[in-house]
């Protein structure tokens, strides 16, 4: 039986590396030796269960040697010290599919900070420039870590240039209870998978209020819409955000309370500062980075009202129901205007 690496054992890599290992014997890479341990002896991690056909390992070297096809998935703000630690044991040999749903800004992200472009890299971007590897990849969808855990029915993406990655990836992947699709979008589908971050911070913000599913079901629509008009302001189409990476992904981050994007709306609603929040869920959402970046492209024009409306609330005291009561009135004169 092949082995397919994992690198990154929080909760997501956890759940991936017991998905995975229904097909393949697995390496999960975790730096903490403690962690380890614990997978290796006690069989639990993250509140799961781990497979038997896991193995958890702290060395490079190992999961490299012996895994051609390797997930990692760390926090954005992580992966580039993670791909420096592990770019000498990588070479084009290796396949590489990213489950990470962030950007990295080489950058410090400030008040004043205008970005172009190139200051910023998707995971697969990053992989290319910091590594040997040629053959990258990455999954997306509408993927709850708890879900996952608990072997609930659910689906993804697996998107590259290359056919032969998104052919092995669905094999490594695909199950009974996980369906695998193939895209061959692979930066639209990892910018579907960022933007949708802050929009769930918006969702999970009018459940804090009282909303109705009619608020919510605009918001989750005119957000599509948002995110695909900062797409096509850098030269990317909509095919990549109407199927399951993008819509998908959007009405199950939207709609779960399980998603750390939409506790950070719905904690911030109750009176909770933002430090607050980070401590209390773990880190801060990928969505407060991404409005962040949002506001550092505002040069290039493209429309995004739900955006500015949130990080005028999120960073410059904007009282929520005063922002969340002008984003439910926006004068919209076409529904699907995004497609002229």
């Amino acid at each position: 039986m092949r082995k397919v690496g994992v690198i990154g054992a929080g909760s997501f890599g956890t759940a991936v590396a017991n998905l995975l290992a229904e097909n393949n014997e697995v390496i999960l890479f975790a730096r903490n030796n403690e962690v380890v341990s614990e997978i290796n002896t006690t069989r639990k991690h993250k509140n799961q269960e781990m497979s038997k056909r896991v193995f958890a390992t702290s060395d490079p070297k190992k999961i490299t040697e012996e895994c051609q096809l390797i997930f990692p998935i760390v926090p954005s703000s992580n992966f580039k010290v993670m791909l420096e630690e592990f770019k000498s044991f990588l070479s084009p040999k290796h396949i590489l599919i990213h489950g990470t749903k962030g950007l990295h800004v080489e950058k410090e992200l400030q008040a004043d900070l205008t970005l172009e472009p190139n200051d910023v890299s998707t995971m697969s971007e990053l992989i290319l420039k910091e590594t040997g590897v040629v053959r990258v990849g990455c999954l997306a969808g509408p993927n709850l870590a708890t879900e996952i855990a608990d072997k609930q029915i659910a689906a993804a993406v697996v998107a590259s240039k290359y056919d032969e990655v998104i052919d092995i990836g669905k094999k490594a992947l695909a199950s009974k209870r996980f369906m695998v699709y193939g895209s061959n979008q692979l930066i639209g589908i990892e910018l579907a998978g960022v933007l949708k971050n802050y929009i769930a911070i918006a969702a999970g913000m009018t459940v804090g209020l009282g909303y109705g599913d009619n608020a919510r079901a605009l918001l989750i629509t005119r957000g599509m819409t948002e995110m695909i008009y900062i797409a096509k302001a850098f030269g990317i189409g909509p095919e990549a955000f109407l199927g399951i990476a993008g819509v998908g992904d959007l009405i199950a981050t939207c709609n779960s309370k399980l998603s750390r994007n939409f506790r950070v709306g719905y904690f911030l609603t109750q009176g909770k500062k933002l430090e607050d929040i980070k401590a209390e869920i773990g880190e801060v959402a990928e969505g407060v980075k991404t409005l962040q970046l949002i506001k550092a492209f505002s040069n290039y024009g493209f429309r995004a009202p739900i955006a500015s409306i949130l990080y005028r609330i999120i960073f410059e005291g904007m009282e929520i129901e005063k922002g969340l009561n002008h984003l439910m009135r926006l004068n919209v004169e076409s529904d699907v205007d995004f497609l002229t």
